[in-house]
């Protein structure tokens, strides 16, 4: 049996990221590696199983790349293009639409990578500018919108991983 790596955080800093962002590019990471290893082996059924009062692991797994998405957009000062503005609609036909639970993940995992490339070229310097967030145009900056897209990244995750323990466990209960 292998010892399990440590958390990212204990790794060392990420090659290319500025000190100030290591922490949201690990939470990143993690979120990343936590996804992964969660939704490895899920049916399509398991994947868009709703207990009563939970939300998919498919559609935590959807919004995880979009939100991330939008939040980082905001954060490079731009506007939703038109493309980012149906995936926020489609996220309300998910559960009807039911994806591939490996597109979505290939998706995350893109996702996550082009965080990562965002995080290494954004500098410290910029972190403190104002950013507008939205239609409403609410006020953030470069560090919240960052720091926010990795705890909500980290959030998700939370969801998805304890979701897919609970499928696995209705499903084998299911099956006994």
């Amino acid at each position: 049996m292998s010892t399990p790596q440590p958390e990212p955080w204990l790794r060392g800093p990420l090659p290319g990221i500025p000190a100030l962002l290591q922490p949201a590019a690990h939470a990143f990471v993690m979120a990343r590696e936590d996804v992964e290893a969660a939704v490895r082996g899920l049916s399509a059924a398991e994947a868009w199983m709703a207990p009563p009062g939970v939300t998919s692991i498919g559609f935590h797994v959807a919004h995880l790349s979009g939100s991330t998405d939008r939040l980082l957009t905001y954060a490079r000062g731009e506007a939703l293009d038109d493309a980012q503005k149906q995936v926020l609609g489609r996220e309300r036909m998910l559960a009807v639409e039911r994806p591939p639970i490996e597109t979505l993940l290939a998706t995350w995992l893109a996702t996550v990578d082009r965080a990562l490339a965002q995080l290494a070229a954004t500098p410290e310097t910029a972190l403190g500018d104002a950013r507008a967030v939205g239609r409403a145009q609410l006020p953030s900056t470069v560090f919240g919108l960052i720091f926010h897209a990795a705890e909500h990244a980290s959030r998700h995750t939370g969801q998805i991983v304890t979701t897919a323990r609970l499928v696995r466990a209705i499903t084998e209960a299911q099956a006994s």
